[in-house]
């Protein structure tokens, strides 16, 4: 979709999501190559504001007339993955849209898609498409916004991808972009999204239940989820992704399930702990069924001030290396302590990064 108002200066943007009446924003300036500083971010809710009242306090906090980058959150669109029909490129997208329209939650002619391969299609693999089905009424929900803000809105994209933009600026620093690499970002949602890429191309994502109380708990070896837990790799049995309705992977024993009782039982807790650490490891063994020609170079996890601490306490069940998703100088004037806004406004940073446009 696009906007044709004046843009604001070059060297500013701003990327937002809006979801549920709650606009996460970050604005930022160019100030080197793939070197943004981020000038103001934050959390805006509408609460009981009309359209012009609320617009009036977006415009007072500086967010009116840019470029304006959007993103939807994960439970906005669902992300499938079809094999490739054999078509034409330019064809692609109205073949997927036959393809998928028994897969989605939708009336097919009440969703926009996107497409894009899977991989970079130099590696011998599947040839799968990811198609990302969002409907109308999500890619039409910032219009309001982007009227009475005078806002131009070149491009609408997805959480997977705002984030492997970041994992893959990462790639670059430490040279190995020719490699894959795992993130996992546990962010304000439900769910924590899990993606694999290699030579800047998304190859593998996958969504998982985050447990209730999990980001609150002690994974120090002295911690809750220590005490009396096994050690490294848990067995468990084959397991066959299916991306299906939904946008996730389905498949033996995948729902982690949640009490009704608000207050888990320690070893409650554990054993969803435990649970969740077994469907990253499933996720991992995927992986290395499917593109056993590229051995994962690094896996990284970003949970805010946590990161570190769910890095070791993933290293020690994983039994493999896992390391924070430390974004370092590439953003000046990140905060580093959390609040509200920090988790939701991190996936928006991937936008920043982008250089092609992609138009649901």
């Amino acid at each position: 979709m696009r906007w044709p108002w004046q843009r604001g200066s070059a060297d500013v943007q701003l990327a937002i999501s809006w979801q549920d009446g709650a606009l996460a924003y970050l604005l930022a300036r160019t100030v080197a190559d793939q070197r943004h500083e981020i000038l103001k971010m934050g959390v805006e809710r509408q609460g009981a504001d009309a359209l012009p009242q609320f617009a009036r306090r977006l415009e007072a906090l500086g967010l009116r007339g840019h470029e304006v980058r959007v993103m939807l959150r994960p439970s906005q669109y669902q992300w499938l993955q079809i094999e490739a029909p054999g078509v034409a490129p330019e064809e692609l997208r109205s073949a997927a849209r036959y393809q998928i329209r028994e897969m989605i939650d939708t009336h097919i002619d009440d969703v926009t898609i996107d497409v894009m391969r899977v991989g970079d299609g130099q590696h011998k693999g599947p040839a799968h498409l990811f198609v990302i089905a969002a409907p109308n009424a999500q890619v039409r929900a910032t219009a309001p916004l982007a009227e009475a803000l005078r806002w131009t809105v070149p491009v609408i994209d997805v959480q997977e991808t705002a984030q492997r933009n970041l994992q893959n600026l990462l790639s670059h620093q430490e040279g190995i972009a020719d490699r894959a690499t795992a993130a996992l970002v546990i962010g304000d949602g439900p769910q924590a999204v899990l993606t694999i890429s290699a030579n800047d191309e998304l190859f593998y994502t996958r969504r998982l239940d985050i447990p209730a109380g999990f980001l609150g708990e002690d994974w120090s070896e002295a911690g809750l989820l220590e005490a009396g837990a096994p050690q490294g790799y848990t067995p468990v049995g084959e397991y066959v992704p299916d991306y299906g309705v939904g946008g996730e992977a389905h498949g033996t024993d995948y729902s982690i399930g949640v009490p009704d009782a608000p207050q888990a039982t320690a070893d409650a807790l554990q054993e969803r702990a435990q649970r969740f650490v077994v469907e990253i490891q499933r996720s991992l063994d995927v992986w290395e069924r499917s593109w056993s020609s590229l051995p994962l170079a690094a896996i990284r996890v970003q949970a805010g001030p946590r990161s570190a601490e769910l890095a070791r306490w993933l290293t020690r069940e994983l039994g493999q290396g896992v390391v924070p998703m430390d974004l370092g100088s590439h953003f000046q004037a990140w905060p580093g302590a959390a609040d509200e806004s920090h988790a939701a406004c991190w996936p928006l940073l991937g936008l920043l990064l982008r250089t092609e446009v992609r138009r649901l």
